[in-house]
C-alpha cells in the first residue's frame, strides 16, 4: 500500500506569496503564518498522508545569515505547530519533522563535518520532539551530509526518514558525484525507517528508486520540477526565482513518473519543489 506524501511547501509558499525572498519558506513563517497553514490543509484536502512541516530552511546558518538567529526556536516550534494543527483539523495523517541542509540545497561540499551537523540536527529534533511522528531529512547530497543527519536525528528515538537528492543527468549518483549504492553501509550502520530519493528531476529519481528498493528500509520517492539547478543557485540568500519550473509536468504526468516508481518498489510518494495540490490529488487518485 502506498502513503502519499505532502508536495513542496516552499514554491508553493512562493507562488502564493507573489514573491521570493532570500529566506524563502521562513519568510512565511514570519509574515503569513496562515499561509503555511492553508497549503498544509490544501495538501491534506487532496489526499496527502502526512504534513512535512516548514523546518526545510529554518536552519542557524541561514537564520544568522539574515540577521534572526534568535528566532530558531521559536520558528521551529511554529513550523511544527501548523503541521500540527492541519493535521488535527483534517483528522488524521501523520506529522514530519522537516530539516534541510546546512550549508546550502544541492552544494554538500558547503556543509560542515557530519560530528558537526549532527549537534545541529540533533538541537532540531529535541524542539521538534514534541510534535512530530517522525524526523525526515531532506535533500542530502553527500554521504557524510547524510551521515551528519542520521547522527542528529536519532538522538530522539522517533523514526527517521532519510532523503537524498540525485544528480539531474544521473541518477545513479547523488549530487556529490558519489554513487547511490556507497549509501547501504550508511543505510546498514543507522537503520532508518525509510530511505527517499527527493528533489531532483522525476527521471533521475526513476533511475534511482530500483538501486535502493530492496535494501531493507520502506523506499519513496518526491521528484521536483525544476528544469535545471543553476549554478547561480549556490549560496545562502540565492532566490528560488533562479530556478525555472517545467512546463511539461502537470499533475497527470507526475501520476505516471510516480506509477513506474510504485511499480519498482516506493510506498511513499509525494512531491517536492513545484509539486502542488493538484499533482497531489492526482498522486491519490491513481495510487490509492
Amino acid at each position: 500500500m502506498v502513503m502519499i506524501l505532502d508536495g513542496g511547501m516552499g514554491q508553493e509558499l512562493v507562488a502564493r506569496a507573489g514573491k521570493a525572498t532570500g529566506l524563502w519558506s521562513v519568510q512565511a513563517l514570519l509574515d503569513r503564518p496562515e499561509l503555511v497553514r492553508a497549503v498544509h490543509d490544501d495538501f491534506f484536502a487532496a489526499g496527502a498522508e502526512i504534513a512535512t512541516t516548514n523546518g526545510y530552511s529554518v536552519l542557524p546558518d541561514r537564520l544568522e545569515a539574515h540577521g534572526i538567529p534568535e528566532r530558531f526556536e521559536e520558528l521551529t516550534e511554529l513550523s511544527c505547530q501548523l503541521a500540527c494543527d492541519a493535521r488535527d483539523a483534517h483528522g488524521s495523517g501523520l506529522v514530519a519533522g522537516g530539516m534541510g541542509p546546512i550549508g546550502f540545497s544541492y552544494q554538500p561540499d558547503k556543509a560542515p563535518p557530519a560530528e558537526q551537523a549532527a549537534e545541529i540536527y540533533a538541537r532540531i529534533a529535541q524542539l521538534q520532539l514534541p510534535y512530530v511522528d517522525l524526523h525526515i531529512m531532506e535533500t542530502m547530497s553527500s554521504i557524510d551530509q547524510a551521515r551528519g543527519a542520521l547522527m542528529g536525528a536519532n538522538v530522539t528515538g522517533k523514526p527517521v526518514w532519510l532523503a537524498v537528492s540525485v544528480e539531474d543527468r544521473n541518477g545513479e549518483r547523488l549530487r556529490s558525484g558519489e554513487p547511490v549504492t556507497a549509501l547501504k553501509p550508511l543505510i546498514d550502520e543507522f537503520q532508518p525507517e525509510a530511505l527517499l530519493i527527493n528533489c531532483s528531476r522525476p527521471e533521475a529519481v526513476t533511475q534511482a528508486v530500483p538501486i535502493i528498493a530492496d535494501w531493507g528500509p520502506l523506499t519513496g520517492a518526491y521528484a521536483n520540477g525544476f528544469v535545471s539547478i543553476e549554478a547561480a543557485f549556490d549560496h545562502i540568500g540565492a532566490t528560488v526565482d533562479l530556478l525555472t519550473s517545467r512546463e511539461d509536468l502537470g499533475p497527470r504526468v507526475y501520476a505516471e513518473f510516480a506509477a513506474q516508481w510504485a511499480k519498482d518498489g516506493a510506498t511513499l510518494i509525494g512531491g517536492c519543489c513545484e509539486v502542488g495540490p493538484a499533482h497531489i490529488k492526482e498522486l491519490a487518485r491513481r495510487l490509492k
